[in-house]
């Protein structure tokens, strides 16, 4: 999951305790939330829109998909007038703070290592949601550990 720090930060995430994710408003970031998140689920954690963009921690999935209510706030800025309560376009689920990760792996850092040259990250759109697979978790994980990247 990636997120602009300035707009929530994995900080922030840490001081919450637990946060819902709403405004996805990309149809395919939907639907790897709605359709295959599971409670349980970790998360890598992204900082996007700064220099350099990065993972920076983990949280974990700890509620079903339900219903993004901020659809159908006229004053939210992720309103969207053909959400409707009886028909809902757009989903969220909540999540938890894990951890911080004691360094950020960077985008070039992914981008270096070839066993990790197909994920969804490293290909346009770019999307605030995606699936990362159980190998690829396992490695940026790892370079989060590691004091040489």
């Amino acid at each position: 999951m990636k997120s602009e720090p300035s707009e929530y930060s994995i900080d922030d995430l840490e001081m919450d305790g637990r946060t819902h994710w709403d405004g996805i408003r990309n149809y395919q970031a939907r639907n790897y939330m709605r359709d295959e998140m599971q409670i349980g689920d970790l998360v890598l954690f992204y900082h996007s829109v700064v220099r350099p963009p990065g993972v920076v921690g983990l949280a974990e999935v700890v509620s079903e998909p339900y219903p993004d209510h901020t659809a159908w706030d006229p004053d939210s800025k992720y309103f969207d007038p053909d959400s409707t309560p009886e028909d809902p376009r757009w989903f969220m689920v909540d999540v938890a703070f894990v951890r911080k990760f004691p360094r950020k792996v960077t985008i070039d850092e992914i981008r270096a290592h070839p066993e990790l040259g197909d994920m969804v990250l490293l290909h346009r759109p770019r999307l605030s949601v995606q699936p990362v697979t159980e190998k690829e978790f396992e490695i940026i994980v790892a370079l989060a550990e590691s004091s040489d990247g």
